[in-house]
């Protein structure tokens, strides 16, 4: 496990502490932290609070200017983490909750373009 990724994840559970039982739970069921396999359901629990129009608890635009901001430090980890877990695991065009990449700040949109240049 390299460092920086697991940095990404220990910084976003401080960050957003919404996720700390979650992350909990992963560490118990996986046996440690597996950076990439918590951020699918980061991605998950992001989409379900952007479609619930506030209703599930959780800050989805406090969690995108996190990831934003861990984009814009240029950590290759980091990046491959947020790139391939979180921003590829976005919903596509035709399913609920794809509008979520309009709110994705610059750094992040560029990337969400590289990785998905059909959407």
């Amino acid at each position: 496990m390299d460092e920086e990724s697991q940095k990404l994840v220990t910084d976003l559970v401080a960050a957003v502490p919404w996720f700390a039982e979650d992350y909990e739970c992963h560490v118990e069921n996986e046996g440690g932290s597996l950076p990439h396999v918590f951020f699918w359901d980061v991605t998950q629990e992001v989409v379900a609070s952007f479609l619930s129009d506030g209703s599930h608890g959780l800050d989805w635009e406090g969690v995108l200017g996190f990831l934003e901001a861990q984009s814009a430090r240029g950590v290759p980890e980091a990046d491959v983490v947020i790139g391939t877990s979180f921003l590829y695991s976005l919903p596509w065009p035709e399913q609920p909750g794809y509008a979520l990449v309009g709110h994705l700040g610059p750094v992040m949109a560029e990337s969400f373009r590289q990785i998905r240049p059909a959407g």
